[in-house]
């Protein structure tokens, strides 16, 4: 998966979402979930009005946290929010991904961009998709949401392509050859296809070529990450807050 495949795992606006969506989210205690317990056992009227939909670790992701992820997801690709269970449990995977990226810069006290550095991203997407800032508000009215969720999106979004480059590029060598057979195999058949008639030259491509590369790599690097972060972690699904 490329830089930009990431993000959309938590949003996927032009982040096409390629190293996308997520984004809003809760941190809770230890003792939520007794406290929910606590609330369902109360007389009366009293009643659960959020659940838990996934624990990582001491963290939880709550029923309220996942719908909210999906409208600011939806709201940014400009689709129709999807609710059905298998949109909830993808939504759901990749908000696990986010709990534990958070530990890691909580841990390594990375440095994590301010809420005023996704301005200009902000303004860009109002100016591609709702030219003022009253089809701005009907469109979060819309989906839902607040201004707030899609600012923490944009946010996390930064956020994470940051970490990866960090953490993940350094480690990250491209070869030459490597170059070369990319341009071979790839780069040449399609630009023969586009225009048979014009010659095709590796310098004209290798600057493009290696940022590809570097990307698929960082990616695999963090994949890698992920798997045995997973594995260090004790991560419950529950299935009935995910249907």
């Amino acid at each position: 998966m490329t830089s930009g495949k990431r993000l959309a795992r938590t949003g996927d606006w032009g982040v096409n979402g390629d190293r996308t969506p997520g984004l809003a989210r809760k941190r809770a205690c230890w003792c939520l979930p007794a406290l929910f317990l606590l609330l369902a056992s109360l007389p009366g009227n009293a009643e659960i009005i959020d659940r838990i939909a996934v624990s990582v670790g001491d963290r939880v992701i709550t029923t309220s946290d996942l719908t909210r992820e999906i409208r600011v997801t939806a709201f940014l690709n400009g689709v129709k929010p999807d609710f059905s269970p298998a949109a909830k449990r993808a939504t759901a995977d990749r908000m696990v991904e986010q709990k534990l990226v958070q530990k890691e810069l909580e841990s390594s006290r990375f440095p994590t961009p301010q809420p005023e550095d996704v301005l200009p991203a902000l303004d860009e997407f109002k100016k591609r998709f709702y030219p003022t800032e009253a089809d701005y508000e009907r469109g979060l009215e819309e989906y839902g949401i607040a201004d707030q969720d899609v600012r923490n999106a944009l946010l996390w979004q930064r956020t994470l392509l940051e970490f990866v480059e960090v953490r993940f590029r350094p480690s990250v060598q491209v070869t030459d050859q490597q170059i070369q057979d990319y341009f071979e195999k790839t780069v040449v058949p399609a630009a023969r296809v586009a225009h048979p008639s014009e010659p095709v030259s590796l310098a004209d491509y290798r600057d493009q070529i290696e940022k590809t590369l570097t990307g698929q790599r960082e990616d695999e690097e963090m994949d890698s990450w992920l798997r045995e972060a997973r594995r260090r972690t004790e991560i419950i699904y529950h299935d009935e807050a995910l249907q």
